[in-house]
């Protein structure tokens, strides 16, 4: 999604200079990337693209890779609403034939990799039927690949919330999808990803008590090429990895209008993710879009449909490039 030196950060945010991200003791086998609605998109591109780093993902209402083939107005049908029916099997090909060819990462890395996927039966926006689709993209994938059999595919649609990112507070907002788009629904969605993809937590989990800091995104565009995201993002890091100790990695992706541009802070302080950071040794990276109008982009959506170019969904698209990038800036190292 290419490897570069570092760059070093020098603009303002907020009348303060922004830190440098830190470079972490991060452990390779516990790099997750998860998303919600474009997000989780963007979380599949980044899985299929860079299997080699993200071995774990979490998938929070969002259809199968490739779904849009570039185009936007599938990705507003097929992809958002099921009509027409994404082709699963012609999806799976494409996946397995862009790893052969050397346009995204090579397959064999998920040979023991984790995908947990996670949507609501009242989601009116992304519908239940994509997400099911998205499932069946991992599954027959799983049954397809070469060497693949060990690839955990873990499907849960059957609880009754909108297009939201659940939290464990209960409200009437779970069956709507409201800005800032977390839904107050009694389960802990957030808990349940770090659960699906890290396994038992190490530490009792409790309030959150790393830092979270703001860092300029801009500074780590790769080759000077512009990935369309805003000029600040976030780092959350807990405790211990402050401290030197081995740390794991989360890539968060928000959703379109859950920027905080659109929402302030409330997704990288409120989804949930933190708190259970703390208690599992994960850093949480939320990489921050900004809305355009050309290109168009006006919700500041993940590129999912290719606003930011052709090769939007492989290695070479700018922005999965961008986040590679940035990953390996944290501490972690790509395999070969």
């Amino acid at each position: 999604m290419r490897w570069i030196g570092v760059l070093c950060l020098g603009l303002f945010a907020a009348g303060a200079q922004a830190a440098p991200l830190p470079k972490l003791k991060i452990d390779a086998h516990r790099v997750a990337v998860s998303g919600l609605s474009s997000g989780a998109y963007m979380a599949t591109q980044m899985q299929m693209a860079y299997p080699d780093i993200f071995p774990y993902a979490a998938i929070v209402a969002g259809g199968p890779y490739a779904c849009a083939n570039g185009k936007l107005d599938v990705a507003l049908s097929t992809c958002m609403k099921g009509a027409p029916a994404a082709d699963v099997p012609t999806l799976v090909t494409k996946a397995i034939g862009r790893a052969d060819a050397g346009d995204n990462g090579a397959l064999k890395y998920l040979a023991h990799g984790k995908v947990y996927l996670l949507h609501g039966k009242e989601d009116a926006t992304v519908a239940p039927a994509v997400a099911e689709a998205g499932a069946q993209f991992y599954k027959r994938l799983r049954d397809t690949a070469p060497g693949l059999k060990g690839l955990q595919v873990v499907d849960d649609g059957d609880r009754a919330f909108a297009h939201n990112l659940p939290l464990r507070e209960q409200g009437d907002d779970c069956h709507k999808s409201v800005s800032p788009y977390l839904g107050h629904c009694g389960f802990d969605a957030a808990g349940e990803v770090f659960a699906q993809l890290f396994g038992k937590p190490l530490h009792a989990v409790g309030d959150a008590k790393g830092q979270l800091q703001t860092f300029n995104q801009d500074a780590y565009r790769v080759n000077g090429a512009d990935p369309l995201l805003a000029e600040e993002g976030y780092l959350y890091v807990p405790p211990a990895c402050a401290a030197g100790k081995p740390c794991g990695l989360l890539v968060a992706f928000h959703g379109c209008k859950q920027n905080a541009a659109a929402v302030g802070e409330a997704f990288v302080k409120d989804a949930g993710f933190n708190r259970w950071a703390d208690a599992y040794d994960v850093a949480v990276l939320y990489p921050q879009t900004r809305a355009s109008m050309a290109p168009l982009n006006p919700q500041a959506c993940w590129d999912w449909w290719g606003y930011s170019g052709s090769d939007y969904d492989t290695r070479a698209g700018v922005q999965p490039r961008w986040v590679a990038h940035v990953v390996e800036q944290l501490g972690v190292a790509p395999k070969h």
